[in-house]
């Protein structure tokens, strides 16, 4: 299942820095700084309107501007999205050479593709040549050629054939590849690292990957063999009109709002009888089910994050107050973005 959650706060800030920063002018290179500080200090102080040392039953929640302002979110993507490894897909989905997957984390647009030779492989899904898409969804292929004007990439990303540039001075062929993202497999998960150091190195270690993706509970997921025994069945994707943080905290509150929100969820659970298995049949009727679910939780779901999103960005609300009992995840979820905003 993918969470479309389309960012409340938008991102017009972080895009400029990145523009401008590539820009060759050192003019426009120092103002890409200066921008680049102004949003960044102004972020920190938002993050420290939070205080993680306070326990939860004295706590206040984040303010507001964590879900609204335009700079927090710019430095979310930065310090969490954009570092680290994070799963975009699944290995399934590239069991064969020459299949590809595409997606989108943040403002980056990436493909992941496995090459003839049973290598993967993930790139910047951008045209070099004038910023256009490669490819959407999925699919098998044998190079990725531009749909705007031709140009045409290997699935190692090298630039195969730029079109009708006779005339053109000090271009190299060599020089305008696709650019690449850092991509490792960890059981059935597809991980890319945003992160430019991890880049510059030629191989990635699988440990060292699991344990900077999970921390120590990579190998308890290992000994229960959730690294083995996972297989992909299918996508759902479900666009939300809210920022991300809003949908986590909806599935974090302890199931608080569950008897008032999600009122036939529970008379359709049988926990006594359930199994799991790995019947063909089983697992359509499954789907079945899920999906009658689904249409009316999920949407249910969806109605309350688009609502409460609303109410945060109302003059009313500033900050709230935690339930003790049951929303220690919830919390616990706030102190660990705190850690990775402001360290």
């Amino acid at each position: 299942m993918t969470l479309l959650l389309k960012p409340i706060t938008r991102l017009s800030l972080f895009q400029t820095h990145f523009q401008i920063i590539n820009n060759n002018n050192p003019r426009a290179r120092a103002r890409a700084i200066s921008v680049s500080c102004s949003w960044s200090h102004e972020a920190h102080k938002i993050v420290r309107e939070f205080d993680p040392k306070i326990p939860i039953e004295k706590a206040i929640t984040p303010p507001s501007s964590w879900y609204t302002d335009p700079s927090f979110y710019a430095f979310e993507l930065d310090r969490v999205f954009y570092r680290g490894w994070q799963a975009v897909g699944y290995t399934e989905q590239i069991q064969e050479p020459r299949d590809f997957f595409s997606g989108r984390l943040g403002n980056v647009e990436f493909v992941v593709c496995r090459d003839d030779n049973g290598k993967i492989a993930a790139f910047h899904n951008v045209c070099r040549h004038h910023a256009s898409l490669l490819v959407s969804g999925s699919g098998k292929t044998s190079c990725f050629t531009c749909p705007y004007h031709g140009w045409t990439y290997g699935l190692n990303g090298e630039l195969r054939k730029a079109t009708r540039i006779s005339g053109i001075d000090d271009f190299s062929i060599n020089d305008f590849g696709l650019v690449p993202i850092k991509v490792a497999t960890w059981g059935p998960f597809v991980l890319l690292n945003m992160d430019n150091e991890i880049l510059q190195k030629d191989n990635i270690d699988t440990d060292n990957v699991a344990s900077e993706w999970l921390g120590s509970s990579s190998e308890l997921f290992s000994l229960n063999g959730v690294d083995t025994t996972l297989t992909y069945v299918c996508r759902r994707e479900y666009i939300i009109e809210c920022n991300w943080k809003v949908f986590c905290d909806n599935y974090l509150d302890g199931g608080y709002h569950v008897p008032f929100a999600h009122k036939g969820l529970a008379s359709g659970l049988s926990l006594d009888s359930y199994t799991t298995s790995d019947d063909k049949a089983f697992i359509e009727r499954s789907l079945a089910d899920s999906e009658k679910v689904q249409e009316n939780t999920q949407m249910e779901d969806i109605r309350l994050c688009e609502g409460v999103q609303k109410g945060i960005e109302s003059p009313a609300y500033s900050t709230g107050r935690y339930a003790p009992n049951v929303e220690k995840a919830m919390h616990h979820f706030h102190c660990l973005l705190y850690d990775n905003l402001i360290n």
